[in-house]
C-alpha cells in the first residue's frame, strides 16, 4: 500500500494518548499527519479557507463537538472528507454525521487496518474532490476571458445551434456570430461546440440549463 499524497490528515481528539497512537499509526504508513486536541485548535491552525485536508475526528469533544465542527465547515462551504471516531452508544450520532457527508465512522475499539482502510477511502475522495475543484476553477478562468456578448454566443453554440439560429436568437448578423464564435474558440482553446459544452459544464453544471 502506498498512501503517498500531499493531502494532509488532521487528527482531532481530546484524548492525548489515543491521539498520539492514531498519529503514529497513520504516519507509519506514509501519511502527513497533524494533530489537535480540540476542534478550535484545528480551526486556528488551518489558515487557508477551503484548504484541502482529510479529518479523523472524535465525535464527542469538549467545547465544540466533532458534529459541530462538521456543521461549521459545511456552513462555510468547506466539504472535507471526514472519518469519525465514536465511542460506545454514539452510533446514532455517527449516522447523523454520515447523512451530512462524512465518509465513514469507526466505533472504538477498532483494528488498525480498519482505520487505515477508512482513511485511504477518505483521502481518495478528498483528492478527487480537489481535482474537480481545480478543473472547475481552470474552466471558469478560461470563460472569464469572454466578453458578455461572447458568453451569450458561447452558450448557444454549446447548445448546438448553428450560426444562423444564434444570430436570430441574439438579433445579430450571421457574420457577427461567426466573428464572436471564432473569438470564443480562440480565447478558450477549444476546437468544437462539443468541447465548448464540456468546458462550460465543467465550470458550472447548470450552465446549459
Amino acid at each position: 500500500m502506498n498512501p503517498s499524497t500531499d493531502l494532509p490528515i488532521h487528527v482531532i481528539d481530546d484524548d492525548a494518548a489515543f491521539r498520539r497512537s492514531l498519529v503514529f499509526l497513520l504516519e507509519s504508513v506514509g501519511w502527513q499527519v497533524c494533530s489537535h486536541a480540540l476542534a478550535e485548535d484545528f480551526l486556528a491552525t488551518v489558515t487557508q479557507p477551503g484548504q484541502a485536508a482529510c479529518l479523523v475526528l472524535d465525535i464527542r469533544m469538549p467545547v465544540m463537538s466533532g458534529l459541530e465542527l462538521q456543521q461549521l465547515l459545511r456552513s462555510r462551504g468547506w466539504q472535507l472528507p471526514i472519518v469519525f471516531i465514536t465511542g460506545h452508544g454514539d452510533v446514532e450520532l455517527a449516522v447523523q454525521a454520515m447523512k451530512h457527508g462524512a465518509c465513514d465512522f469507526l466505533e472504538k475499539p477498532f483494528k488498525d487496518q480498519a482505520l487505515i482502510d477508512a482513511v485511504s477511502r477518505a483521502v481518495k475522495l478528498g483528492c478527487a474532490a480537489r481535482e474537480q475543484r481545480e478543473r472547475c476553477a481552470q474552466a471558469r478562468a478560461l470563460l472569464d476571458r469572454l466578453s458578455p456578448r461572447e458568453r451569450e454566443v458561447a452558450r448557444l453554440v454549446a447548445l448546438g445551434l448553428p450560426n444562423k439560429l444564434v444570430g436570430r436568437e441574439l438579433e445579430i448578423s450571421e457574420k457577427t456570430v461567426h466573428v464572436h464564435r471564432h473569438h470564443v474558440m480562440e480565447k478558450t482553446g477549444v476546437g468544437s461546440a462539443a468541447e465548448l459544452a464540456r468546458l462550460m459544464l465543467r465550470a458550472d453544471p447548470a450552465a446549459l440549463d
